[in-house]
């Protein structure tokens, strides 16, 4: 009898683990349907990271290998995206520069976000004095031209992939915090925060404990939306020649030797190119997915 018993209940559960895998995948498929393009952002950036993560078995050359084929060949079965003035392998070229852009895109916004969104919750919470003093910090920052202010962090630290991450980082700070503070300001006045209050929570927990949960989807919508701005501040900086240093691989830097170059080698310049583009489309789409699954209220007002 008990065996039977036994054996019914894990029946029941193998029916219920199946009824649950079922449901999770009819949401993701509805979900999919309902942001094709999220899902086309989703395909490319998962794409980007797996080219990145195995980036030495996919390129068939070494980064600096000069003799892998005749300078300026158009792309061919031997070189699929052509060589540059040197030689070198452009399909090599782009697939460990992806690794490049992703590092410098994932460092810097996760830094700059999460520094954001503590300076954000603290101003919009404290008001007053303080309030007053860092959204004044950040009118200035907002207010000076923002490649001018890439150009001088990188220029002043010197070249470096750790000199592009923060300056990236310090662009992003001052408008992710802005928002964040926006946010506060209508969470704190809800009655979780005036009950928490009441029951004597001290400020730190309702701060990181009742606020910050509440604006962490706004959070990650920013450090998703503007990954692809990062890559284009470091493809930016590359191609002014104040980002990733030579002979490191660089979506910008080929760019900008294709430039230079005479005559002019379309193909050069135009996979790297590609690739920017397509990177910055994929987190913008996919940004604009998460926006509206994690919080609709936020649709079209970012």
């Amino acid at each position: 009898m008990a065996t039977t018993q036994s054996v019914s209940v894990l029946g029941a559960g193998f029916e219920e683990a199946v009824r649950s895998r079922r449901h999770w995948a009819r949401n993701l498929g509805v979900t999919i349907r309902r942001n094709p393009l999220g899902f086309f952002g989703f395909v490319v950036i998962i794409t980007l990271a797996m080219v990145a993560a195995f980036a030495p078995a996919i390129a068939p050359y070494r980064i600096g290998d000069i003799t892998a084929g005749p300078p300026n060949q158009d792309p061919s079965w031997d070189h699929l995206f052509g060589t540059d003035a040197l030689g070198r392998d452009m399909f090599s070229r782009v697939v460990f520069g992806a690794r490049i852009s992703l590092a410098v895109g994932f460092l810097s916004v996760m830094a700059a976000t999460a520094l954001a969104t503590v300076l954000g919750i603290i101003s919009g919470y404290a008001r007053g004095i303080v309030d007053n003093v860092m959204q004044r910090i950040v009118d200035t920052a907002l207010a000076f031209p923002l490649l001018l202010l890439l150009l001088i962090l990188a220029q002043v630290l010197g070249p470096s992939f750790w000199t592009v991450v923060f300056a990236i980082a310090i662009a992003i700070v001052f408008p992710v915090t802005r928002v964040v503070r926006g946010a506060v300001l209508s969470e704190r006045n809800n009655q979780y925060v005036e009950a928490a209050r009441a029951l004597g929570a001290s400020t730190p927990r309702i701060l990181f404990i009742h606020i910050a949960p509440n604006v962490t989807a706004l959070a990650i919508i920013l450090g998703t939306t503007l990954l692809g701005s990062a890559i284009l501040g470091e493809a930016t900086l590359s191609f002014l020649g104040l980002g990733i240093p030579v002979p490191n691989p660089s979506w910008g830097t080929d760019v900008s030797s294709a430039r230079n170059s005479f005559p002019i080698h379309l193909w050069w310049a135009f996979f790297p190119g590609a690739a920017i583009t397509l990177t910055v489309l994929g987190f913008n789409l996919l940004g604009d997915s998460l926006r509206d699954i994690l919080d609709p209220r936020l649709r079209g007002r970012l």
